[in-house]
């Protein structure tokens, strides 16, 4: 069961996410399936699918590499980048037609007994992200510098 979850989580990146493959997400999430994103807030598979499509109209060349992946039990963990040139507009912003900085993130997926996808925890760069749309100024941080 391990390897064909890491297969399916593979395959949401790769597909879903890099190659806009919405239908993926009906056949490999559960019923109740509940995505927890640091910029989205908790999504269901709807809420999702519209997620993909808003970055994938804002970067139409938007590509994930995936650069570790393993389980651990009924999870399987993610560490990928992803990169897109800001070519439409994406949340009231200006596109820039440059191609930003690789964003870095991770993933925590949890399956449920039949294999299907029950849960997912993400945590990635959104700072990067927001700096190079321009809703953040460059050399700006994290970190207060009061």
């Amino acid at each position: 069961m391990a390897q064909a979850n890491i297969e399916t989580s593979r395959r949401l990146i790769e597909e879903a996410f890099s190659e806009g493959r919405l239908e993926l997400l009906d056949e490999f999430c559960a019923d109740g399936f509940v995505s927890h994103d640091p910029l989205a807030g908790d999504q269901d598979v709807d809420a999702v699918k519209q997620s993909i499509t808003g970055y994938r109209d804002a970067f139409p060349d938007l590509t994930f590499t995936i650069e570790d992946i393993f389980d651990a039990g009924d999870k399987v963990v993610t560490r990928w980048t992803g990169v897109g040139t800001f070519e439409n507009e994406f949340m009231g912003l200006a596109p820039t037609g440059e191609k930003g900085d690789p964003v870095h993130g991770m993933g925590i997926d949890r399956y449920d007994d039949d294999g299907k996808l029950a849960e997912s925890w993400g945590q990635w760069d959104t700072l990067t992200l927001m700096r190079d749309l321009g809703a953040i100024p460059e050399g700006a941080s994290a970190v207060s510098q009061s």
